[in-house]
């Protein structure tokens, strides 16, 4: 007989007139409840029996939160609740804090589902109460006898490092990673989104065989989900980072989700003209799949952009130094309406002079200047500043012929797909550039970005 799966109740911390942290943009009460609905459908997909503690902004204080939390399966130790949090305190990072009653296995397993998805972890640990140190600090455990209760933040909203970005656009990954982590504790089988960048191993399959159908090295794909040997088990959901394809080749490898229709709009051409130059006489396309596709020479004077979530017109015009009327008429926009997914042509900046800089928690014109080596007055002037005031989230023009190269220092978690994308470059150029041998990154390397 199979194993009885434990049972979840999913806790939205704060809620109606306690909205938690606010900062930077991020109100705590907002996120726990998305994350928290994320999980939940996610779950309720892998059969996982799960339960919401709030699917609205209503208030729980700490009498109701945890008898309704209990009201659904009970106090028994095969029940598991997850308390998702936004934390403060100015740190980086995430925290993962388990019951004095209970191992450490599965905040550990969250915690490495979360390094795994890109987000360092600072620590799991248990917290007791000072005036009672048999007893732990927080009501949310203490009020749950016998449950498997952890708390769950997810990053610093108030944090000078990345977590603000990996709150706002990261957070359906992070929400995936402890999903992940709750699915193979509660004795189900995680199974990967069906249009994520996942592959689930079966039978016969290897690193090298899976490499190669999608267009990558052992090395990239070991790199990609570290791995420290070629093992494989069946079941194992293996992340495939996206492969940066040089257009000057002329040559691009068909992804998940991938059809005709996207990939004549990412390069500026028509489906008629791909299928022609392809020999094709379907529009069937098949994972690792090699198409040709048009040059620079022969893609008309415009770039492509995906819509993510929490994307809007005037922050892409800006963020590619153009204007939302540009964006509308050459995409025939009759609405500022954009879908996440949705396609889009941006005008060339080829000629422009300029690159841009995003500001963040922390920064200065003066520490902006002097990492492109220009000049706080050429920075105000170029931008149309009148005082030395910046905003988070801000987007500065930098000067193109002043900057250079920027030096990053490669933190816990990265990898070159994702500084690539962070950065608006390719790997291929970020190899190039440091004489790469290997996609191995180390914690502390210095790198140089186009």
């Amino acid at each position: 007989m199979d194993r009885a799966l434990k049972k979840v109740v999913i806790d939205a911390g704060h809620g109606g007139e306690d909205p938690g942290t606010i900062a930077n943009g991020i109100t705590e009460k907002d996120y726990t409840l998305k994350i928290s609905e994320y999980i939940h459908n996610r779950l309720d997909e892998m059969g996982i029996p799960n339960e919401l503690s709030r699917d609205s902004d209503v208030t729980l204080d700490s009498d109701s939160r945890p008898s309704k939390i209990q009201s659904f399966y009970g106090n028994g130790e095969d029940v598991l609740v997850v308390s998702n949090h936004i934390n403060a305190g100015g740190g980086d990072g995430a925290e993962v804090i388990y019951a004095l009653r209970n191992t450490d296995t599965f905040s550990s397993k969250i915690a490495k589902e979360l390094e795994t998805a890109g987000q360092n972890v600072r620590k799991y640990y248990q917290r007791r109460l000072p005036s009672n140190p048999a007893k732990d600090y927080y009501y949310i455990m203490r009020d749950t006898p016998n449950n498997e209760t952890v708390i769950v933040e997810y990053g610093f909203a108030d944090s000078s490092g990345d977590d603000v970005n990996q709150i706002k656009n990261n957070w359906e990954d992070l929400a995936e990673a402890v999903t992940k982590a709750i699915v193979e504790y509660a004795g189900g089988t995680y199974q990967a989104p069906a249009d994520s960048n996942y592959y689930t191993v079966k039978s016969g399959d290897s690193l090298w065989s899976i490499s190669k159908k999608f267009g990558l090295t052992v090395d990239e794909l070991k790199q990609a989900n570290n791995l420290t040997s070629n093992l494989l088990s069946i079941g194992q959901n293996l992340f495939i980072p996206e492969k940066e394809t040089d257009v000057t080749t002329g040559e691009y490898i068909v992804k998940s989700g991938d059809t005709l229709y996207a990939i004549a709009q990412k390069y500026g051409t028509t489906v008629d003209n791909l299928k022609s130059i392809n020999n094709l006489t379907t529009d069937s396309l098949s994972i690792g799949q090699i198409l040709k596709v048009p040059t620079e020479d022969e893609q008309t004077d415009t770039n492509t952009y995906i819509v993510k979530s929490g994307d809007t017109l005037y922050a892409i015009a800006n963020k590619h130094n153009t204007t939302v009327d540009k964006i509308k008429s050459l995409n025939n926009l009759t609405s500022n309406t954009l879908s996440i997914g949705q396609v889009l042509k941006i005008p060339s900046q080829s000629n422009t002079s300029n690159n841009t800089y995003t500001v963040k928690s922390g920064d200065t014109l003066y520490a902006i200047a002097n990492k492109y080596n220009t000049t706080v007055d050429e920075l105000k002037k170029l931008n149309n500043l009148t005082s030395n005031t910046l905003s988070i989230g801000q987007t500065l023009k930098i000067p193109r012929s002043t900057s250079s190269y920027v030096t990053y220092t490669v933190k816990n978690g990265d990898n070159l797909y994702s500084i690539a994308r962070e950065f608006g470059t390719t790997v291929s150029a970020i190899t190039m550039l440091n004489n790469l041998s290997t996609t191995v990154l180390s914690i502390g390397q210095k790198l140089l970005l186009p």
